[in-house]
């Protein structure tokens, strides 16, 4: 059963408590043989089973409670990939790979430069490069021209394998341009970017290739005198990416609530709403994209003045968008420890915000899917050796039980690979722990939403003391993609913040069910700190550029308890468990 416009539903909770009838009856089985519970003595006898049990575990395998995208986990890359350089390397079969291995799924190309961008029909100058030593500059760019023209020869994908020498320099450029783009975004000032038609063909060859949906975001603060949108290097994009056939999807400009901060522009909800009518007129215009879907406003985090934008946006012909778009992120550049990632109170301002963003969307068009449209564990980048470890799996994870449980259709994750720490793949072309974790949820996770019934044996909280949960359990249909399961299976994923081993007992519809389990721990001795994850024991790496490590789960008998480790994360998938809602 739903919950209100904008509320959680309140089997999503956990640990819940209550006496419905339900647990009264898994209660009464558990202990129909036990005799009334009494504290052991020291050196006694074995711990009873309530005592040695935290957590009784249920799921609701009759109907979903919400049915998401496809897509819902999907990528976002930064239009910063073109000042880096990042963006001429997009063809390296090691990255295609990787990001095939998350589709299917949707990739925005946006950010914070999107209003910056300017497109040119040109096919390749050397002047719109970033700035880079004058000592191998020159040779540099003669070897990215002569690796665009062996990409042009080759039919399909175009994909290439760069000299060790070639991504060494791209990465000392790189790491120069970082500390400049980094500056702009801490600034909020903010240089324009050029993205030439040669730069478009090879960001659309990336999606392609990896089987994504290609969503680029339109500069919306190109302006006209009297403050309208000026279309002409959008049109310009257009005809050119029709001309191509390229099959992308739109938006127009990111938070909006920000222009005045960043350009000393403000553009009002009726003007917003203006835009994207305009947008849309522009696009029935080409022929090619008379159907294309368009997606925003994008706003920023939810507080009073986007809200109260959103709120105008929709009211004054919102409708016109195909799914409205936000976008959160948890931490700001304060953030110096790893504790700061394992706060319950931090995990839950996430909840907070789609409660805003639903009951506005809902006043006025509640028949239209939310997105978050953007989401990443940090801010202005993330932070180095915090949000690119193993720590920030639990928000990562965490955003994409709640947003699921809210209904939210599809998470944007910024970013699949650019500058700074927020990514999931480094500029090595290594997968980091969140990536990982995100490769796990698209093979095991499905887009049925199922309500999850917990119930903890644990002391009462003191009078006044508010507990926030430190367990957290979600449960989805198995994803219909992975052939190794029957349709009726249920994966549960779980994370445990705690700094102890917690027990969890299947129950009613889950007891005495075979059960895979593919648990999540960092790997190395650097803790919580590591960028290398372990499953099931077992060290995640890429076998090579092309081939992924197999990804092994251990079978846990029937009717065995579920131990998870201390600050852990673990995928659980119920075979034959033959489910109604998961079966069609």
């Amino acid at each position: 059963m739903e919950a209100g416009p904008g509320k959680m539903p309140r089997q999503f909770l956990c640990p819940v408590f209550g006496s419905s009838l339900w647990l009264a009856l898994i209660l009464q089985s558990l202990i129909s043989s036990a005799v009334t519970y009494r504290r052991p003595v020291s050196g006694g006898k074995r711990q009873s089973f309530l005592e040695r049990t935290l957590i009784l575990l249920d799921v609701n395998t009759r109907s979903p409670v919400k049915v998401l995208n496809d897509n819902f986990l999907s990528l976002q890359l930064d239009p910063s990939i073109i000042k880096d350089g990042w963006l001429d390397f997009l063809s390296s079969k090691r990255l295609v790979t990787l990001a095939r291995g998350l589709s299917p799924a949707y990739l925005r190309f946006g950010g914070k430069r999107t209003d910056f961008l300017q497109f040119h029909n040109l096919k390749n100058l050397a002047k719109f490069r970033g700035p880079g030593p004058d000592y191998y500059l020159k040779n540099y760019e003669d070897d990215i021209v002569r690796s665009d023209f062996a990409l042009d020869k080759q039919k399909g994908c175009k994909l290439a394998s760069h000299p060790d020498m070639m991504l060494e320099l791209q990465r000392e450029k790189a790491a120069q341009m970082q500390q400049v783009l980094l500056k702009e975004q801490l600034s909020n000032i903010y240089s324009d970017v050029t993205l030439t038609a040669r730069s478009l063909d090879k960001l659309y060859n990336f999606a392609d290739c990896a089987g994504l949906h290609l969503i680029f975001g339109l500069n919306a603060l190109h302006r006209n005198p009297d403050n309208s949108w000026n279309t002409s290097s959008a049109l310009s994009l257009l005809k050119y990416s029709a001309g191509k056939k390229y099959n992308i999807s739109w938006e127009l400009g990111n938070e909006p609530n920000s222009y005045r901060t960043m350009a000393a522009r403000s553009v009002n909800s009726s003007r917003l709403a203006q835009d994207y009518s305009l947008l849309r007129t522009l696009l029935q215009s080409v022929r090619f994209y008379s159907r294309a879907n368009l997606y925003g406003p994008n706003i920023g985090r939810p507080h009073k003045n986007a809200n109260l934008l959103l709120d105008g946006f929709m009211k004054n012909g919102g409708s016109v968008v195909d799914a409205v778009t936000w976008q959160h992120y948890y931490i700001d550049r304060r953030v110096t420890k790893v504790e700061d990632f394992l706060k319950t109170r931090l995990l839950d301002t996430l909840s907070e915000q789609i409660t805003k963003v639903l009951k506005v969307v809902q006043t006025h068009a509640p028949e239209k899917r939310v997105w978050l449209g953007g989401v990443g564990p940090a801010w202005a980048g993330g932070t180095n050796n915090l949000s690119d470890t193993f720590a920030a799996g639990f928000l990562w994870l965490n955003t994409l039980g709640i947003a699921a449980a809210h209904g939210i259709d599809v998470v944007l994750r910024h970013s699949f690979f650019d500058y700074g720490y927020n990514h999931l793949v480094d500029q090595h072309f290594n997968p980091l722990p969140d990536y990982w974790l995100s490769l796990l949820f698209k093979r095991l996770v499905g887009p049925r939403v199922l309500a999850v019934h917990v119930a903890g044996l644990q002391r009462k909280p003191r009078p006044g003391r508010v507990i926030r949960d430190k367990l957290r359990i979600y449960a989805h249909c198995t994803s219909f993609h992975n052939h190794d399961y029957v349709r009726g299976s249920i994966t549960i994923y779980i994370i445990n913040l705690h700094r102890s081993r917690k027990k969890i007992k299947l129950a009613g519809t889950l007891r005495n069910k075979t059960v895979h389990q593919y648990l999540l721990q960092p790997f190395g001795t650097d803790g919580l700190h590591s960028m290398s994850v372990q499953l099931n024991g077992e060290p995640l790496r890429m076998v090579d550029n092309e081939t992924f490590p197999e990804l092994k789960p251990r079978t846990l008998r029937a009717g065995r308890t579920i131990a998870m480790p201390p600050v852990s994360i673990g995928f659980y998938v119920i075979k034959n468990i033959n489910a109604y809602a998961c079966r069609r």
